[in-house]
């Protein structure tokens, strides 16, 4: 069967130019609510990938985003919320993007061409068969994306990908792929939207169930959290108080000598 890029294909929306305001949001809301359903159909691969990726985390190993451009971006956000959220060492999770740090910000020209150059720059974070690499396109088909996952492959690295089109090369080229398709954009080829959107929710949800699985979770608490701002410390406080039944100020003082809830709540039971 031939592939077919349906991220590619023309929107079902005419004349955008033409739309009210209240129009462009009203049809751009409607599209976006279809994006969970299409995320629901691909559940059972989600699950699947993510306990493979837990099974190598608890083992030792860390969890590499790869992707190019508006794709690679959000495996970066994702990566880099893990650490304050969590409480985990920044490098557990790291997210790659083709062209580098400045392709974070800006465009870098023909970067995600580059079928060799994933790999290499796996290679130069250290890369090792205890590690999981999980590609990110929408279309399915970025070379630099591909290329890294086959490389991988080849050498007894566990992949697995989130790809918009069903069918894909990516896909092909995974262990654990996930495949959903949200259909034609809003704006024809404009992936950062629906593509996009479906690409943040199963991130959202790899890195959340991983998480929980490695223990950094207690009841619906993230008690590992780093306390980087007020705002935090606060929620922090508020935890221990509840696990503890102390006042605020004890449970502040607590959470500052210790800092983080879990750690303040097993040093009070060691009293």
């Amino acid at each position: 069967m031939a592939f077919t890029k349906v991220t590619e294909q023309p929107s079902k929306y005419r004349h955008l130019e033409k739309m009210t305001v209240k129009e462009l949001v009203t049809n751009l809301n409607n599209e976006d609510k279809t994006v969970p359903l299409a995320v629901e159909k691909a559940l059972p691969q989600i699950e699947k990938l993510i306990i493979a990726i837990s099974d190598k985390m608890l083992a030792g190993g860390r969890l590499f985003y790869v992707g190019a451009g508006t794709s690679g971006r959000l495996g970066i956000l994702d990566a880099s919320e893990c650490p304050p959220t969590y409480g985990v060492p920044y490098e557990l999770v790291q997210g790659v993007i083709a062209g580098g740090k400045d392709a974070i910000i800006k465009s870098v020209e023909d970067a995600e061409d580059d079928m060799q150059q994933g790999w290499k720059d796996l290679q130069q974070r250290g890369i090792t068969s205890s590690d999981f690499v999980v590609g990110i396109a929408a279309s399915g088909t970025t070379p630099y994306v591909i290329g890294c996952l086959e490389d991988a492959r080849r050498n007894g690295v566990l992949t697995g990908c989130i790809a918009c089109n069903l069918g894909s090369p990516l896909a092909a080229a995974a262990d654990y792929p996930v495949e959903v398709e949200v259909g034609p954009e809003f704006v024809t080829g404009s992936t950062r939207m629906k593509s996009g959107t479906a690409q943040k929710l199963i991130l959202n949800m790899i890195s959340t169930s991983v998480m929980i699985q490695l223990g950094r979770v207690e009841d619906n608490r993230m008690v590992n959290m780093q306390l980087t701002n007020e705002k935090l410390v606060d929620r922090g406080t508020k935890m221990v108080m509840e696990k503890l039944g102390i006042e605020y100020e004890a449970a502040k003082a607590l959470l500052l000598k210790h800092h983080s809830v879990k750690k303040a709540v097993d040093a009070h039971g060691a009293y």
